[in-house]
């Protein structure tokens, strides 16, 4: 029989959290012998402390903020790690309806890029009628929302230091702000761009698939300390994870009417489960965004913590004047341990032979060698300057 342990995480309500709520509800950590305390919190800063002083023990954290936790950057240094990765995508680009009618009237067209270009132009006539900046909201500097806003902004010819105004507002935060005029759009995870496009505050204009396609979001951090000390524990909480993200896949309406209860998220089911029945309207044209481009919780090794996601979004800290690094190989090695997660889920799931995905980029589904089968991997382009 396997000996009860306790563990405490901290979690942000966001859909991105459904794993933990799923391994709660559907038994999967009691059945890895964990007794586990869910703490809610509201700000990306408030939850990493509370990790760093052990007031919790694990955590879902921004990916890029483990990276830059463990380098120092911005706050106390100290040495996190994950071997698990949430899932990927999720993420959308909204803005006021005022910004939304302006860049309806300068696009030449529906893409990411006509959008883009209309939205240099509206930034250059802003400024030169002496208007100012627009005001974009982020959950945090060290964040792929971050980066993948940043980088639509650089595919218009933008930047984003300069050219508009980014800040930081806690995820729960972004609807309120926007209807109340304080910011012109943000970059959030969902519910809340559905959130704002369903109660008529902003229009979600972008997924983030459509920046960046598959891109990792959230990963489960603890201190480097802490595993080492409590590896059982760790190994039993990486396979409940990993159960309940199949199982959220595979149950994904049941698992989202958990997700709604006021104990977890709080808000309305339609709202969570919109971009996943393709209600969230889209884009330029309210055309709803597809399926796929929303978050995926298991399928395409989406729980692994793959080596080169940590590479790439060291280059996107250097690439924005973050930090910089000499060593991305070694550091990422560190931080993204794939050897503890292939010991905990082996008897659970093909593994892929490798740590790294190759450079090149795919526009379809392709494989990598795995183990004991190849394993399926999805689209992973980047959004290009056409």
């Amino acid at each position: 029989m396997k000996q009860t342990q306790h563990v405490r995480i901290g979690y942000m309500p966001l859909t991105d959290s459904l794993p933990l709520v799923v391994a709660q509800q559907a038994g999967y950590f009691a059945d890895e012998g964990l007794e586990v305390e869910l703490q809610p919190e509201w700000s990306w800063a408030s939850l990493r402390d509370r990790l760093l002083v052990g007031q919790v023990n694990a955590a879902p954290m921004l990916a890029p903020m483990l990276l830059g936790t463990s380098l120092g950057l911005g706050c106390i240094k100290k040495p996190l790690a994950t071997a698990f990765s949430m899932g990927v995508n999720g993420n959308g680009v909204t803005v006021s309806p005022m910004l939304y009618h302006g860049l309806c009237a300068l696009a030449s067209g529906p893409s990411p890029q006509d959008m883009a270009v209309a939205l240099n132009k509206l930034v250059a006539a802003r400024a030169s009628a002496g208007d100012a900046p627009l005001v974009l909201a982020v959950v945090f500097p060290f964040s792929c929302h971050a980066y993948q806003l940043r980088h639509w902004l650089a595919v218009a010819g933008l930047d984003p230091d300069h050219d508009v105004k980014l800040v930081v507002l806690p995820p729960s935060q972004m609807v309120d702000h926007l209807r109340l005029g304080h910011i012109d759009g943000f970059c959030v995870g969902e519910p809340w761009n559905s959130l704002a496009a369903l109660t008529g505050a902003g229009h979600c204009i972008l997924s983030g698939y459509q920046i960046w396609e598959n891109a990792p979001e959230k990963v489960l951090a603890v201190t480097r300390e802490w595993a080492a000390a409590h590896p059982d524990t760790h190994r039993a909480l990486l396979r409940a994870l990993y159960r309940a993200a199949a199982h959220a896949d595979e149950h994904l309406q049941e698992c989202l009417e958990w997700l709604a209860h006021p104990a977890w998220l709080g808000v309305p089911a339609e709202v969570i489960g919109a971009p996943f029945s393709q209600r969230l309207p889209g884009g330029l044209t309210g055309q709803p965004f597809p399926r796929h481009h929303f978050h995926v919780f298991s399928a395409y090794q989406a729980n692994f913590p793959w080596r080169s996601d940590a590479e790439f979004l060291l280059g996107e800290m250097q690439r924005w004047r973050q930090g910089r690094i000499e060593e991305k190989s070694t550091f990422a090695a560190q931080c993204y341990r794939t050897d503890l997660y292939r010991d905990a889920v082996r008897d659970l799931s093909n593994l892929p032979e490798v740590d790294h995905k190759p450079a090149e980029r795919h526009a379809g589904q392709w494989r990598l060698p795995g183990d004991p089968a190849p394993v399926e991997l999805g689209p992973d382009r980047l959004l290009q300057v056409e």
